[in-house]
């Protein structure tokens, strides 16, 4: 199976989180939490910089090279800034001008920097239309802070007046659906304390629901991993591996199939850790013959300021080669030049 990979993989716990955006005078003193490839720019002048892109695209052809390199040294909140400032200087409205001056999966990728409310934009377009990219809906959903998903809701209510529970459950069915419902709630337990009985008594569940009898109780499996905590789990988790000689992704990937699986699957290995889930989903995006571009572009721009850099350090570490150097080898033209100005080397 594609989603096959040791289970050592995930028994570290790096779980970063989003870095906010802090005052220029500051940014040099960013807090270690924030372990993004980009960071914003200790002093940059909004007016200037949309000078830089007004020349890179006025008159015949473009100067990407000068977009790249101005948009990977500023943080979203910098790119926004800089948004406004060319409005107000041009009368144009700067996302339109990028729009009618690139194309393809650069144009896509130099957007996707530009975008506000990304995460709930890419729950949306998940969902509206003929089918579901459920691949995308479990890459959120599964793995992001009971913060962060608040805020996910709060933003996919103020950009589309909708309801986002309501949209997940309009789209999908079953016992996926309920995973993600649980995922929506955004309410996790959040303490660092570990119950070591519950953890031994939890695995027991976990067993005794998979692994012990003919067929498997997914309602169990959804209550322990939707509700306990991240380290609660890891507790809970290697108290299995004691009881039943298997890691619990390898017994999830054993028990379940379709999509609870993958669900499944993406909440257990984020709780080991965030930063090799996104390398393994990285690697699978670029593996074997084409390019996933929309998941390519959707990690990478989405971690590029939270944890791009420890995901780099896992990517390196499961798969023998950088994730500059695999990108590389895989995507082409302008596109690549931004994704790896966005990745960096090692």
């Amino acid at each position: 199976s594609e989603h096959r990979i040791s289970a050592a993989h995930f028994f570290d716990a790096a779980n970063a989180q989003p870095c906010t955006e802090i005052p220029q005078k500051l940014a040099e003193m960013a807090s270690p939490a924030c372990r993004g490839t980009i960071v914003p720019a200790p002093s940059y002048d909004a007016e200037a910089d949309a000078g830089v892109l007004r020349k890179a695209m006025k008159g015949i052809g473009t100067d990407e090279d000068a977009i790249i390199n101005l948009l990977v040294k500023r943080s979203n909140a910098q790119r926004q800034e800089i948004s406004k400032k060319f409005k107000v200087m041009y009368g144009k409205d700067l996302i339109k001008e990028l729009k009618s001056e690139l194309g393809g999966n650069f144009e896509n990728a130099v957007l996707a920097l530009m975008e506000t409310r990304y995460e709930a934009k890419l729950l949306r377009r998940a969902i509206k239309g003929a089918g579901t990219d459920e691949e995308c809906l479990i890459e959120i959903l599964c793995t992001r802070s009971n913060a962060e998903i608040q805020q996910i809701k709060d933003d996919y209510k103020a950009e589309f007046g909708r309801d986002l529970e309501k949209d997940v459950t309009g789209d999908t069915s079953g016992h996926f659906k309920r995973l993600l419902v649980s995922m929506c709630q955004g309410a996790r337990e959040e303490s660092d304390v570990v119950d070591a009985d519950k953890a031994q008594r939890e695995a027991q569940e976990l067993y005794q629901a998979g692994e012990k009898q003919w067929g498997t109780d997914e309602s169990k499996f959804n209550q322990i991993l939707a509700l306990r905590s991240f380290p609660q789990l890891r507790a809970t988790f290697d108290a299995y591996v004691k009881i039943s000689q298997r890691d619990i992704v390898n017994s999830i990937e054993r028990e379940f199939s379709g999509h609870i699986k993958d669900g499944m699957m993406a909440v257990a290995q984020a709780v080991r850790s965030v930063p090799s889930f996104f390398a393994h989903q990285l690697y699978r995006s670029m593996k074997g013959a084409g390019t996933n571009d929309d998941q390519l572009i959707r990690i990478i721009v989405s971690r590029s300021e939270v944890d791009l850099v420890d995901i780099k350090a896992k990517f390196l570490e499961h798969y023998h080669k950088t994730l500059f150097t695999m990108v590389k080898g895989d995507i082409s033209g302008d596109y690549r030049k931004l994704m790896l100005a966005i990745v960096g080397k090692d």
